[in-house]
Parts: C-alpha cells; sequence; structure tokens
C-alpha cells in the first residue's frame, strides 16, 4: 500500500479542541495533543482579520520548548465576526442564547489563523468562510444551546452539529475551516512547509 510522504511528518497539535484532532486524524496525520497554556489576548486596536494568526502564533511559539525531533507544531485559532465584531466563546448558558440571537437571519464570517513551526522556521496563514443562518426561533437556540452545551465554540455553536444540518442555509470558502481548521490549505501549506525546509 502506498503512503503518501507528508502524512509521516509528526505533528503538534497546539490545541485541545476535539474537532481539530479528528479533522487532522481523518486526513491521516500522525499527531501529539499538547495544549498550549497561554492568555488568549491580543491588542485592543489590532484589525480583526489578523487576530486569528496573531494568536496562532502565540500557542506555536509557547511550545518550542516542548518539540521532540522531526515534529512540527501545528497551532490555530478561530473567531466568528459579525458586523466587525468579534464573538468569542460563550461565558455562560444566556450568552450563548443572545450570541445565536445575534447570528439568527443574517451572514457572519468564521476566520481561522494557523502557525507551523519547529526551531528552524515558522509559516503563518488565515482562511476565512462566509456562513448564513435561516432564522432561529428561540425554541431552537434554546433546544440547541441545552442539548449541545456550545461553551468552547467561537459564535456559540459547532457546524458539524444539529444547528449546522438545521439551520445554516449557506456557506462559501472551506467547510472545515468552520469546524476549526482550513484542511485543505493546511495540507498544502504543510507540504510547503517540509519541502522548504528540507530543502535549507
Amino acid at each position: 500500500m502506498k503512503e503518501i510522504p507528508i502524512l509521516r511528518v509528526p505533528i503538534l497539535l497546539a490545541s485541545a479542541s476535539p474537532r481539530r484532532k479528528f479533522l487532522l486524524q481523518e486526513a491521516g496525520f500522525k499527531l501529539r495533543v499538547l495544549p498550549a497554556n497561554i492568555e488568549e489576548t491580543f491588542p485592543e486596536n489590532m484589525p480583526f482579520q489578523e487576530v486569528p494568526v496573531y494568536l496562532s502564533k502565540k500557542k506555536a511559539t509557547a511550545l518550542l520548548s516542548s518539540l521532540n525531533a522531526k515534529e512540527i507544531i501545528l497551532a490555530a485559532d478561530s473567531i466568528v465576526v459579525l458586523k466587525n465584531e468579534v464573538l468569542g466563546k460563550p461565558d455562560n448558558r444566556d450568552e450563548a442564547v443572545t450570541m445565536l440571537n445575534s447570528l439568527s437571519n443574517t451572514s457572519h464570517l468564521v476566520i481561522t489563523g494557523v502557525s507551523l513551526m519547529n526551531l528552524e522556521k515558522a509559516l503563518s496563514f488565515s482562511a476565512t468562510s462566509e456562513v448564513r443562518f435561516n432564522s432561529l426561533s428561540m425554541e431552537e437556540i434554546e433546544y440547541y444551546v441545552d442539548h449541545f452545551h456550545p461553551w468552547d465554540k467561537a459564535g456559540s455553536y459547532g457546524i458539524q452539529e444539529w444547528i449546522g444540518w438545521c439551520k445554516i442555509k449557506e456557506i462559501q470558502g472551506s467547510y472545515s475551516n468552520i469546524m476549526g481548521l482550513p484542511m485543505a490549505l493546511v495540507y498544502e501549506k504543510l507540504q510547503e512547509f517540509v519541502a522548504e525546509y528540507g530543502s535549507s
């Protein structure tokens, strides 16, 4: 059975996200999970488009001392942007309900920043997807929040869950990006990273 060389490269995933772990494993990558313990803060005047890459770099840099031989750190951060406002992870049920109500019958952006890093070099990039929800009734919002508890999700929802199947009208861009990693772009950039490193 033939193998794809890039899939043999060991990945150190700097994230506790089960969605990112799932996506990388489904793509065939071998990985070790070690969440980066950082404060996810950024300069107040930073344009929202730059925030995910900035945070992914912070996460990757924090794990440099934990690298094993030949590993590549993969760190990522996703934000949800509605009308130029960044929606983070909800602190409680009421906040989740409020966020989802604001997303009802409108479009928003999901931006994921990714950083690849080892002791020799670093490469960062981002991807943007647009998501449009159908109208969400309060009954539907409360059903989703109470059954799926989206406390660890920016914007208070996961596209791979009930709300994604039943209430999202359309998306533009990468579906996996909305889950947490733009996998086609990650795959391409990992090949680029390894090829450049191998030639140095």
